[in-house]
């Protein structure tokens, strides 16, 4: 029963026990406490959702029927130890295993909204915005090899890059956007501004 769950593509539901007590982490918050409904099925007010362990044939989490569900089924597959989503590798600084995550996502699904280039850009800014640069670079680099023909995703990379004052990186980032796409606007202004052309 314990361990971690794919909750989607890019998040998991972890299971542990602390002081024989049922606890899940999930979305930031590592200490939430079940109600139990049954030695099967606990209520987590957090999600408002009551999730059911299924062992057999193989251990999974499924979400009980509910109106909201309208007829669908959620199951959550149980991932072998040690793996993780590729936002816990990118969170663990861990580039190359991320973006292979990210890469098997996209081929799986192209259109699973946790790597639209959207997402990932907003997730990017939000790094920069609590000065996680590291993660933040990462995270637009993943996004330019995701969206290798999106001139977008270099410029964000180049703002990155200009932000951790590696000038070399960041003139490559905005001249790779323009060599994408000429009328790049963001990326003419800055190469311009600061005499890089």
């Amino acid at each position: 029963m314990t361990g971690k769950y794919l909750f989607n593509s890019n998040e998991s539901i972890e299971i542990y026990f602390l002081d024989n007590e049922l606890k899940v982490k999930w979305r930031g918050n590592d200490n939430i406490s079940p109600l139990k409904v049954n030695d099967s099925t606990f209520y987590v007010q957090e999600m408002n959702e009551k999730i059911v362990f299924v062992l057999k044939p193989k251990t999974h989490i499924v979400l009980a029927e509910k109106r909201e569900h309208k007829g669908k089924k959620y199951l959550f597959e149980k991932l072998p130890d040690g793996q993780k989503t590729p936002l816990e590798y990118l969170l663990n600084n861990e580039y190359k295993n991320a973006l292979a995550g990210y890469l098997a996502i996209q081929q799986k699904d192209s259109l699973d909204k946790t790597i639209s280039q959207r997402t990932l850009i907003t997730y990017g800014f939000e790094a920069m915005n609590e000065k996680k640069m590291d993660l933040a670079i990462n995270i637009f680099k993943i996004n330019t090899v995701l969206y290798p023909t999106q001139s977008n995703g270099f410029n964000r990379l180049g703002s990155a890059y200009w932000r951790v004052k590696d000038t070399s990186n960041t003139v490559k980032a905005y001249k790779k956007a323009l060599s994408i796409n000429p009328e790049n606007s963001e990326a003419s202004r800055f190469l311009k501004k600061h005499k890089f052309e």
